[in-house]
């Protein structure tokens, strides 16, 4: 039995809030840039330099989030009949691979630094400025991050993380300032920068191995399919088993399809009504859950997957 009324309902993927929350994310990355750069301006610090930069990286991304989300709410279309979900991991990979990036240009940074030599100037001004900028950064990520897992969003939650990864890093590296302006000792400043570049590189590769991940249709965690499992058992009372359970996630959406052995001797209708009831219990359990559930006789039974209770 194949859901009705999804994927192919025009309401699919329609997701305004999670637009507009990327597109505050856009408006809050630029400001907390504006501060982090002047911090970075004043003081001339390596460390302040590789946390404005990964600011860049949080504008950039946001954007491109915002432009995937703007594709995965688009309905369910002839050519994409199960919806544009999927366009979030691209948002994920593409922020991963910029996250690299910027932390080469960081270990670059340092380098010319410390060939050419370098002093902090008003480094308590430019310290007040990230430190602005980082209270207003933890307190956008962790909004975001309760948003984007209730609106199942693989854009909004990566961008979510990395917020919080800048948060951390701008903690670390004010701290690591405070110890440089009372021991005197200069190249801390660039120690920070490079903890700083193999902090965010770790974090980038992370990001980019869960994101492919997802590309690749990876299954829900073990958490979630014994979930499901258990709900499939508990629902559905007259049949005999469930085998060939699998399953799939695509943006907010989880794909879940099976085969349920009934009596041979069971009227269509009666095993339809089994399906519906399966169903209906599925949703109620997982939000986003798309599931088609393939109805075999007796004689195909496996004695195997889910067993009836």
């Amino acid at each position: 039995m194949i859901d009705e009324d999804l994927p192919f309902s025009p309401s699919v993927g329609q997701r305004p809030p999670a637009l507009r929350l990327a597109a505050a994310t856009i408006l809050v990355g630029l400001v907390v840039l504006a501060l982090k750069a002047g911090g970075w301006w004043i003081t001339g610090s390596a460390a302040l330099y590789s946390d404005a930069l990964e600011t860049v990286v949080n504008v950039a991304t946001a954007g491109v989030a915002f432009w995937t989300l703007r594709i995965a709410a688009k309905p369910a279309d002839h050519d994409h009949p199960y919806g544009h979900d999927k366009a979030e991991f691209f948002s994920a990979v593409v922020e991963a691979v910029l996250i690299i990036l910027a932390a080469g240009s960081i270990l670059h940074h340092v380098w010319l630094n410390f060939r050419l030599g370098h002093q902090l100037d008003a480094p308590l001004r430019g310290m007040a400025l990230n430190l602005t900028a980082t209270v207003l950064n933890a307190g956008w990520a962790w909004f975001l991050f309760r948003q984007g897992r209730q609106l199942r969003s693989p854009a909004l939650v990566a961008d979510a993380r990395h917020l919080g990864t800048d948060v951390v890093t701008s903690t670390g590296i004010l701290i690591g300032l405070v110890l440089v302006l009372l021991t005197g000792t200069l190249w801390l400043d660039s120690a920070l920068a490079v903890a700083t570049a193999v902090y965010i590189l770790w974090t980038g590769l992370r990001m980019l191995r869960e994101s492919l991940s997802g590309l690749m249709d990876a299954a829900p965690d073990d958490e979630t399919l014994d979930r499901i499992r258990r709900t499939v058992s508990l629902h559905a009372d007259g049949a005999l088993e469930a085998h060939d359970l699998r399953t799939r996630q695509a943006g907010r959406l989880t794909f879940l399809q099976f085969h349920l052995v009934v009596p041979s001797a069971m009227r269509v209708d009666e095993a339809h009504d089994i399906c519906d009831r399966i169903e209906a219990a599925l949703k109620r359990e997982m939000e986003g859950l798309i599931v088609t559930i393939h109805v075999e006789p007796e004689r195909k039974a496996k004695h195997t997957g889910v067993v009836v209770l």
